[in-house]
């Protein structure tokens, strides 16, 4: 059989698939609300996707728009990632506690899916790696300790977030496969990783061409340096105005002045008179 924790615990078909079916269904629309959309479009009315990479994720959020509403995103995200891992294992603990790491990766695998490519928000979801960040610490803390290792490490010595985010892709196989040793855990831990690398694609190819910007404490966004911008434009626009009409105004006093001293003036012929 694929999976021997579904042969050990005793499940009929029937009931293993209503389960399979109900936990993704909820997995996948709870990993659909996604944080950094819901705070840009709906608090600061400005989509996050319009600006940066593109992005709906933590990273672009925070270089964009920065301030404590950061917070708020990285807590929705792990929240739906946390609720989404204990919801499935309840539900697999009811039919089976053998189930219940099962049942981990396959929530696992839907919340992430859902953040990626939320129906929701026409598809363009984040990149998964702080919700599968929060996922990896509710599986197994020797699975948490490689990805999250890695990741910090890293992301830390090269200042590159997507290096280390390549790392928990990479990675997240291999140590599921060593701790588990069961072929279905494996398999969804391979489509896990290979949905975060595919993500990051961009990525890779702009580290392999020395590219790829480096994280940075946050800098004020390039939208607010436009509208800064164009406030002094406004702002000099009536000072260069009234300094362009102070010379007309200065040719016409001379104008007028010389008009009067021209009428003062005798003419030719009074002169000869």
């Amino acid at each position: 059989m694929l999976s021997q924790m579904i042969q050990q615990s005793g499940v009929t078909g029937g009931w293993l698939a209503l389960a399979a079916l109900g936990t993704a269904v909820v997995s996948y629309f709870l990993g659909c609300f996604n944080g950094a959309v819901v705070v840009s479009r709906y608090i600061l009315r400005d989509d996050v996707r319009s600006h940066g990479s593109g992005n709906a994720g933590l990273t672009n959020f925070y270089r964009t728009f920065g301030g404590p509403l950061t917070l708020a995103v990285i807590l929705s995200d792990v929240v739906k990632a946390v609720v989404s891992v204990l919801f499935s294992a309840w539900i697999a603990g009811i039919l089976s506690p053998v189930l219940v790491p099962l049942g981990k990766y396959w929530s696992g695998l839907f919340c992430l899916l859902g953040h990626m490519y939320p129906c929701t928000f026409q598809f363009r979801g984040g990149k998964g790696i702080l919700s599968g960040g929060a996922i990896a610490l509710m599986l197994d803390w020797r699975v948490a300790l490689v990805v999250w290792g890695g990741f910090l490490i890293l992301a830390g010595i090269t200042k590159y977030v997507s290096l280390g985010s390549c790392w928990t892709g990479l990675s997240f196989p291999f140590v599921s496969g060593f701790v588990y040793q069961d072929t279905l855990i494996t398999l969804m831990a391979v489509l896990i990783g290979g949905l975060i690398l595919w993500k990051h694609r961009g990525n890779i190819v702009r580290l392999v061409k020395g590219t790829e910007s480096k994280f940075a404490l946050h800098k004020k966004a390039p939208s607010e340096t436009v509208e800064e911008a164009l406030d002094q434009r406004e702002e000099s626009a009536p000072q260069a105005e009234e300094e362009t009409e102070v010379p007309d105004e200065t040719a016409e006093a001379g104008g007028k002045e010389a008009e009067r001293d021209g009428d003062l003036q005798p003419s030719d012929g009074e002169e000869e008179a």
